[in-house]
C-alpha cells in the first residue's frame, strides 16, 4: 500500500504537471490576444485565465484529487476562489503592466506562480478535502494495492 506521504507527493507532482499544461494554454492564449489585438492587459489576461482554469479543474478533479464529488458544487467553490483571485491579480497586473510599465509576460508569470501555489492549497484543503480518492479510478487503484499486498 502506498504511504500517505508518497500519495501526497504524487498528488503535488500531478497538480504541478497539469497546471503546467494549463499554464501553456494560458500563455498561448495571452500571447495571441496580446499580440494580435490592441486590448489592454486585463482582457487578455482574464480570457487566458478562464481558459486555463477550466482545463486545470477538469484534469485535476479527475486525475490528481480523484474526486467523485458533485461537479457543480466543486466548480462553484473554484468560482468562489477566482472571485477573489481574479480581481486582485487583474487589477494588480494591470497596474504593474500599464502604469508601472512592467513587462506583461513577467507580470503574467508572477500571477501564474501565485495561482499554482494558492490554488493547490485551496483545492486540496477546501474543494476536494472530503472527497479525495473517491472516484472509480481511485477505488480501482486501492483494490489493486490491496490485492498486491495480499499476494506478498
Amino acid at each position: 500500500m502506498i504511504s500517505q506521504k508518497k500519495r501526497e507527493t504524487i498528488r503535488v507532482i500531478k497538480f504541478v504537471l497539469f497546471s503546467a499544461s494549463a499554464g501553456i494554454i494560458e500563455l498561448l492564449a495571452f500571447t495571441l490576444l496580446n499580440e494580435l489585438t490592441n486590448w489592454s492587459y486585463w482582457p487578455c489576461y482574464l480570457i487566458a485565465l478562464i481558459l486555463s482554469v477550466v482545463w486545470n479543474f477538469t484534469l485535476n478533479r479527475r486525475f490528481t484529487f480523484k474526486s467523485a464529488n458533485n461537479i457543480p458544487v466543486a466548480m462553484a467553490k473554484i468560482i468562489a476562489f477566482y472571485c477573489v483571485f481574479t480581481p486582485v491579480t487583474t487589477i494588480l497586473g494591470n497596474y504593474l503592466a500599464e502604469d508601472l510599465q512592467w513587462n506583461e509576460y513577467l507580470v503574467t508569470g508572477m500571477n501564474m506562480a501565485l495561482n499554482i501555489t494558492t490554488e493547490y492549497l485551496y483545492d486540496r484543503f477546501v474543494v476536494f478535502r472530503k472527497t479525495l480518492d473517491t472516484n472509480a479510478a481511485a477505488r480501482k487503484q486501492e483494490v489493486s494495492e490491496l490485492m498486491g499486498r495480499e499476494m506478498d
